[in-house]
């Protein structure tokens, strides 16, 4: 019997159901084009902020499936020029996917392509990231999450790459 169960867990057609969904794939794939993200960690993200909810919000106020806070929406909306832009748009799933990964571009090239700064910086602002480079030295070449003081951030990291990888596996 437990050999039933392994089988259905390891099942990819059971994972890309059950486990690692990609619902609005068409917003994800195509802004990922548009910024030069990889869809995958686009898709990693939004799993690990919401599971794909686009009414989600968070104790902290971040809202719909990338988990915008809406002073960065405000800043994303004023840098991308949408002047147009309203709050409530963040539970619209392709304009939070759109800023979310526009944010995310912001960050890999402030961050010099560094996925695990990257991340970070999404996760706990990018402040806190300049701070802890500057005082623990770290450079571009950084890449050991386990360092990161933050056990959210951290913990953070290490998810966000590891959906990534499945999805790679999964779909690509």
């Amino acid at each position: 019997m437990a050999g039933i169960g392994y089988g259905i867990w390891h099942d990819e057609d059971f994972q890309r159901k059950y486990m690692y969904p990609y619902p609005y794939r068409q917003f994800i794939e195509y802004y990922a084009d548009r910024y030069q993200m990889d869809e995958c960690l686009i898709a990693g993200v939004a799993l690990a902020e919401s599971k794909f909810e686009p009414t989600a919000q968070s104790v902290h106020g971040a809202q719909g499936i990338m988990q915008i806070m809406p002073e960065t929406a405000a800043w994303i909306a004023y840098q991308i020029e949408d002047d147009d832009f309203s709050a409530a748009e963040m539970y619209e799933p392709e304009k939070n996917i759109k800023y979310g990964t526009w944010y995310l571009a912001s960050l890999n090239e402030e961050f010099f392509g560094n996925k695990v700064l990257m991340l970070a910086a999404y996760n706990a602002g990018r402040g806190n990231v300049h701070e802890w480079m500057e005082k623990y030295g770290w450079d571009e070449n950084f890449s050991d999450y386990k360092q990161i003081p933050f056990p959210e951030t951290r913990e953070y990291v290490q998810k966000v790459l590891k959906y990534e990888r499945k999805y790679k596996k999964l779909y690509k």
